[in-house]
């Protein structure tokens, strides 16, 4: 772990109304008492915490910038080390000079993350709390904000330290009945561990499912919009987009690849695929099309199929209901502001999916769409309730490995194993939980999670 003075611009290098220079380490207050001149000419290494002050930054007499200084002296601080924040006029020429200037007089360039490196490193917040930092930055919609804020709060941090709790007093009991049988029993022990293995078995097996599903709503649902030919995929597209993405003509066929548009819709983010319309055709380059939609179909997270109330069922509907079963979908009736020959009801009798009278020419339809797929997604992934929600690659295998090592535990039970065997992999998942949450890392990897951190962070 670094010790010296670290410095960086915690604000985007943009034209703005302000910019931020943030100075962490034993020497910040030195650093800033070089260069910042107060009203009062006091001294800001004689400053009380948490205090703002106002002055010029200066170089060898000449004013850089009129700012606003916040003082913060450890331990209460982001890093638990002294923090200086410099709040200067936001100019990209401005902020990079006063930078230059807070390295000239003793601090260096913080490495990207180095910030919240250090929050990790001091122990103010693990590593699952700090991966949510960089997570709420990069939030693109309102599900991944208060997912990464209910993450911050260490909604993880506090589920994991509980079991690992649970889970190092069985290994300690284990080892001192093994030590001193003569006080302590295990006899019926095994009983009571496999009614405990299989709770926790249960418990990480519901974290990694509602992971599934809150990444899935954290980076966006693909979901891909499936019809015959001409029955207005393209148009649902265009209105749930707000704009012209897809061509729409009388012409039926006249999608031939795949269309992509990412948007919000309510609290979720759905990356929309429009594909060719389904249906038995002569024309190579549309039969391609349809094989592509089907392939979409088989890969998506949550199906539009859009039906046309206008004309009949037929063959090409009952092949797309072959293609939506077993998935998330819903069924949007189209073209209801046309005289109907297929009606709601008949398509209920069909198909055990909602189905939702729908207009994308007039609009209608849109907000009760909304409402049911948020029903369909989040009635059971809230991150208020938590629902442990993994963030990443790294998370999910600490996590994989926890339930396989507890699942070995189980299977040892069942085989009449002794108990000294019952310790290996318990302390195999309890290790796995502690890299969830950083508890037992390597530097190297330490370094690879906060490379990915933008820099002032």
């Amino acid at each position: 772990m670094k010790t010296d003075t670290i410095a960086a611009v915690a604000t985007a290098l943009s034209n703005a109304g302000i910019g931020i220079i943030r100075i962490s380490g034993s020497e910040a207050f030195s650093v800033i008492d070089r260069i910042f001149f107060g009203k009062k000419g006091k001294p800001l290494s004689l400053a009380e915490s948490h205090t703002v002050h106002y002055g010029w930054i200066k170089e060898n007499g000449t004013i850089i910038d009129e700012v606003m200084v916040l003082v913060l002296r450890a331990p209460h601080t982001y890093t638990k080390e002294d923090t200086i924040e410099i709040d200067c006029h936001g100019g990209v020429l401005v902020v990079k000079k006063i930078l230059d200037v807070v390295l000239k007089n003793g601090a260096r360039l913080a490495e990207p993350g180095e910030f919240t490196k250090l929050a990790f490193l001091s122990g103010r917040i693990d590593l699952t709390q700090a991966e949510a930092v960089m997570d709420l930055i990069q939030s693109e919609n309102e599900f991944a904000r208060k997912a990464s804020v209910a993450q911050l709060k260490g909604s993880i941090s506090q589920k994991v330290r509980n079991l690992r709790k649970q889970i190092i007093y069985e290994i300690a009991f284990i080892e001192s009945a093994l030590d001193d049988p003569e006080h302590i029993s295990l006899d019926g022990y095994s009983i009571r561990l496999y009614q405990m293995t299989e709770d926790w078995i249960r418990e990480l097996e519901h974290w990694l499912d509602s992971s599934k599903n809150g990444k899935i709503l954290k980076e966006g649902m693909k979901t891909v919009i499936l019809g015959k030919p001409n029955v207005g995929k393209s148009s649902l597209l265009n209105l749930l987009a707000g704009e012209e993405c897809a061509i729409v003509t009388e012409i039926a066929g006249t999608t031939r690849d795949a269309l992509t548009e990412q948007i919000q819709l309510g609290e979720i983010s759905l990356n929309l695929i429009d594909t060719a319309g389904i249906r038995d055709t002569s024309d190579r380059v549309e039969q391609i099309g349809v094989e592509k939609a089907k392939q979409y179909a088989k890969e998506a997270d949550f199906i539009l199929y859009v039906a046309d109330s206008s004309i009949p069922f037929d063959q090409n509907d009952e092949e797309i209901l072959t293609l939506i079963q077993g998935k998330p979908a819903i069924v949007l009736l189209n073209k209801t502001d046309l005289q109907p020959v297929l009606e709601k009801e008949e398509l209920e009798k069909r198909i055990n999916k909602r189905v939702i009278s729908f207009s994308a020419k007039q609009g209608i339809g849109t907000e009760e769409l909304q409402k049911e797929i948020e029903q369909l997604f989040l009635q059971n992934s809230s991150p208020q309730d938590c629902s442990v929600i993994l963030t990443n690659i790294r998370q999910k295998e600490a996590l994989s490995q926890a339930l396989e090592s507890m699942k070995l535990v189980k299977q040892s039970i069942e085989d009449g194993m002794t108990e000294d065997f019952y310790t290996i992999d318990l302390m195999n998942s309890y290790e796995q939980l502690g890299f969830l949450i950083g508890e037992s890392l390597e530097d190297d990897l330490v370094n690879e999670v906060f490379s990915k951190f933008c820099m002032g962070k």
